[in-house]
């Protein structure tokens, strides 16, 4: 059963993240701001106006990569501490003054980029050539002179950069403060409910009673708020889109996709292909579980329950390590030193608490070691979950190790990869350990209903109502409830047509999802994965060849495009092949579970 959540104080402390590893002390935290805020005040009276060849632009970069790397952790602990517990004055408070602090130091230091960007072509493209280690950030500041603005426009919109942040810190507060879910009944007994507790429970309880009194009243809640969710949301659309039309570009789709390093064509080739051609693998899935639960019929509120309940083992945290450790093992001793690691210095934060954010991420700052956020609920979920979120701290522990600040992130398009890659290497190692159709249904049907749901289905429809969102917003719109409630449920409707009923709450998904005020980042699940799923295929057929070269990709971090380390790892994204080949991989993975299903219920009989 669901339990109401403690507080963030009364949590085990052993399934917390120790953020010790960043600052020892509030102390310490406070000395590295006044000290980067003297260093970042020298630097400017050294560099300011000063930057004019190649050995100054070198030099310059040198000490701009200093302050970088003393500035990530700083905000590391800041935003770390308020995701744990958003309902901590203490933390809201520090959090409130960092961003402050942030945009004065961001304000102070915007001469660097405006200055770089002020010097001809010629002479930035020398200096790139002199320096290996500054060539790939000066090929950027190349890219992007066209779209800078005046030295003091720049300036000002640093300075301003809190406020411009801040609908992103309104929604956490109304979706992680604000709303209290309470309870709710069924046949007279009460259930507790909050955001945790729906996502990572009763979404997926198989008693269909109960989850859809939980959907009803989780939906009736969101949509007391849904008003000012859907302003907070506007505000950051429109900031998009003034950003946009500022620098020149001619779409709010051009602005958001520049940095990702992919045309306009990548991007809607995986909405349109897949709102298309998976549609009816999913909807034959929908269908499975409509008959092995016996349901009356299928809503968008059951869409979520697992196909065999019965069959899903109970996991504790330390059982977790051996699942992950033994998947992951194929890439070597030095992952998996990282992943024991991960484990041994608390680097993941599992508690269930009041005020936690919601889902999962990974933190990888320059210089430390990643951070993990997950609430633990003992599902095999959270193992596949865990293990994904062990691919980004896999994949930036390798990056950091082998570039500077500035060449470590790549682009969002790929970040997703090495994620899901883990997770594909998690469902390869179950299936390969038994051959049972109870157990082979399990993990298929774990691997559909998890893996491929969550980065094909539930975030590409998020995508696929994003773009119809900016959209309108290119056109000079607005969005308000109704709008975005009409938009959301169109995409519904037309991904899963008349198989599934899109019951009254499913259009309020749009509040759900951080990932709206992060650009154009819900698409790129589904891209990530179709790279993994294609290199995941290689491991399979070819073993430590295709692993070696997987771990040159992680390597690589940010100094090649998603295309060429995707061609990398043997995957060309320039085509839409790779793409057709995943939606027809999990088509294949569908049929076996309706062939599994007809063997275990003939065993039955």
């Amino acid at each position: 059963m669901v339990k109401s959540l403690p507080k963030r104080s009364e949590v085990k402390v052993e399934e917390t993240w120790n953020l010790g590893d960043l600052f020892k002390s509030e102390n310490d935290y406070n000395k590295a701001i006044e000290e980067l805020e003297q260093e970042v005040a020298a630097y400017a009276d050294k560099f300011k106006g000063n930057i004019a060849d190649e050995t100054s632009i070198i030099e310059a970069l040198k000490g701009y990569a200093a302050i970088y790397e003393k500035l990530v952790p700083i905000g590391t602990y800041t935003s770390l501490a308020m995701s744990e517990d958003q309902t901590n004055d203490e933390a809201q408070m520090r959090s409130s003054k960092f961003g402050s602090i942030s945009a004065k130091l961001g304000s102070q230091l915007s001469f660097v980029t405006s200055e770089l960007s002020e010097l001809p072509a010629e002479l930035l493209q020398s200096a790139a050539e002199q320096s290996e280690e500054f060539n790939l950030y000066l090929q950027e500041i190349l890219r992007e002179k066209p779209y800078r603005l005046h030295p003091e426009v720049e300036k000002t919109l640093a300075a301003l950069s809190s406020v411009l942040n801040a609908p992103y810190g309104l929604y956490n507060t109304t979706k992680l403060v604000d709303i209290n879910f309470g309870e709710f009944e069924v046949d007279g007994e009460k259930y507790p409910l909050s955001y945790t507790s729906f996502e990572g429970g009763w979404e997926t309880e198989p008693d269909t009673k109960k989850r859809r009194a939980a959907y009803d009243a989780f939906h009736a809640k969101l949509r007391e708020y849904q008003h000012t969710t859907a302003k907070t949301y506007d505000m950051h659309l429109q900031e998009e889109k003034t950003m946009s039309d500022l620098r020149g570009y001619e779409t709010v789709f051009d602005y958001l996709l520049f940095s990702q390093e992919v045309d306009r064509s990548m991007y809607d080739r995986q909405i349109d292909l897949i709102m298309k051609e998976l549609a009816p693998h999913m909807r034959k899935y929908a269908k499975l579980l409509q008959k092995v639960h016996g349901l009356d019929e299928m809503t968008f509120s059951d869409l979520k329950i697992p196909l065999d309940p019965n069959y899903e083992p109970k996991i504790t945290i330390e059982e977790s390590k051996k699942y992950i450790d033994d998947a992951l093992a194929i890439m070597g001793e030095d992952y998996i030193d990282m992943v024991d690691r991960s484990y041994k210095e608390r680097w993941t934060d599992f508690a269930q608490n009041v005020g936690k954010s919601t889902g999962a991420f990974c933190s990888s700052p320059y210089g430390v070691h990643p951070y993990i956020l997950i609430s633990w609920t003992g599902s095999m979920e959270d193992v596949f979950v865990l293990a994904h979120e062990l691919g980004h701290a896999g994949h930036f522990y390798n990056a950091h190790k082998n570039q500077n600040i500035f060449n470590s992130r790549p682009s969002l398009y790929f970040i997703e990869a090495p994620s899901t890659m883990n997770e594909m290497l998690m469902a390869n190692h179950l299936l390969s350990n038994s051959d049972d159709p109870k157990f082979k249904r399990w993990v298929i049907s774990s691997i559909v209903a998890r893996t491929y749901y969550h980065n094909f289905v539930t975030h590409l429809l998020e995508a696929a109502y994003q773009r119809k969102v900016y959209d309108r917003i290119d056109e000079g719109g607005s969005v308000n409830a109704n709008v975005l409630n009409s938009l959301k449920r169109g995409v519904l409707e037309e991904f899963w047509g008349n198989d599934v009923e899109i019951n009254e709450g499913a259009e309020l998904t749009w509040m759900r999802q951080p990932h709206y005020y992060m650009g154009l980042y819900p698409y790129t699940y589904s891209a990530g994965l179709t790279i993994s799923t294609q290199v995941s295929k290689r491991i399979l057929s070819e073993g430590q060849p295709a692993v070696e070269d997987w771990l040159k990709v992680l390597q690589a971090g940010g100094t090649k495009s998603p295309a060429e380390l995707a061609k990398m790892a043997g995957v060309d994204i320039t085509t839409e092949q790779p793409l057709l080949d995943t939606i027809a991989y999990i088509g294949e993975l569908i049929d076996q579970l309706v062939e599994l299903t007809d063997e275990i219920e003939a065993a039955k009989a």
